[in-house]
């Protein structure tokens, strides 16, 4: 009888050996690196398929009174490569493609057709830091609708003047606080800030909202996710 006493004890002792040592066996499997970036992209997979399931398509990202603005000269100029692009306004048009019924080149007077909506959100970088500005644009559900995009259709892609690309999901594109950004702070949006037209997307992190818009296409397949995300950053990332 001792004897198979002491047996389980022996056993359930190795158990929560095992246990203790399963956190150094998986950071040892990272210093590996063939198994490093698989073990990465997989974790990075399943945050972003978490994320994408617990999404509410209905929920809010809080909005601030004018007091809680950040001065305009004191928000971040944020950029990939180059402050401005020189984007020509005078020709400048958005080009609407893929699963629409209403391809074509739109003018920002054609886009500004549609109603108004003025929020003021936050605007977080993944570097770090983060601001309160007011945006003033139209909703990109509302340009959907206009170009007659397919509500199959699960992706929205768009191309900009400095050859940055940005996609977003169907649901995060259809937000009502997802919108074609062409004001900030009641004020025409200037070059370094993405004139003539940028994202707003205050349920995403910084590096989604896309600024010198010239492309915009609905598509069910993705060829490429965005600039940052084909480097091995999140494809959701959801605030």
């Amino acid at each position: 009888m001792s004897s198979r006493i002491d047996d389980r004890k022996f056993k359930s002792v190795n158990r929560r050996e095992l246990l203790k040592l399963t956190p150094v066996v998986a950071l040892g499997a990272f210093a590996i690196p063939k198994v490093q970036t698989s073990l990465l992209k997989a974790g990075l997979g399943f945050s972003d398929w978490a994320s994408a399931k617990i999404f509410r398509a209905g929920h809010l990202a809080p909005t601030f009174a004018d007091l809680d603005l950040t001065p305009f000269n004191q928000f971040p100029i944020n950029d990939y490569d180059v402050d401005d692009p020189e984007v020509d306004f005078d020709k400048w048009t958005l080009t609407v493609s893929g699963a629409v019924q209403k391809p074509g080149d739109y003018t920002l007077s054609q886009i500004q057709t549609l109603s108004k909506i003025t929020q003021n959100t936050r605007h977080v970088c993944i570097e770090g830091w983060d601001v309160i500005g007011r945006f003033g644009g139209v909703r990109l559900a509302d340009f959907l609708r206009m170009v007659g995009a397919d509500p199959a259709a699960r992706f929205v892609t768009v191309d900009c003047a400095d050859d940055y690309y940005e996609s977003l999901d169907m649901a995060s594109a259809l937000h009502p606080q997802t919108l074609l950004c062409y004001e900030m702070y009641g004020r025409p949006l200037t070059r370094e800030h993405g004139a003539p037209l940028r994202l707003n997307i205050p349920i995403k992190i910084g590096y989604k909202q896309a600024k010198y818009l010239t492309g915009l296409k609905v598509t069910h397949v993705l060829e490429k996710v965005g600039y940052w995300e084909d480097q091995g950053y999140s494809e959701f990332y959801g605030l």
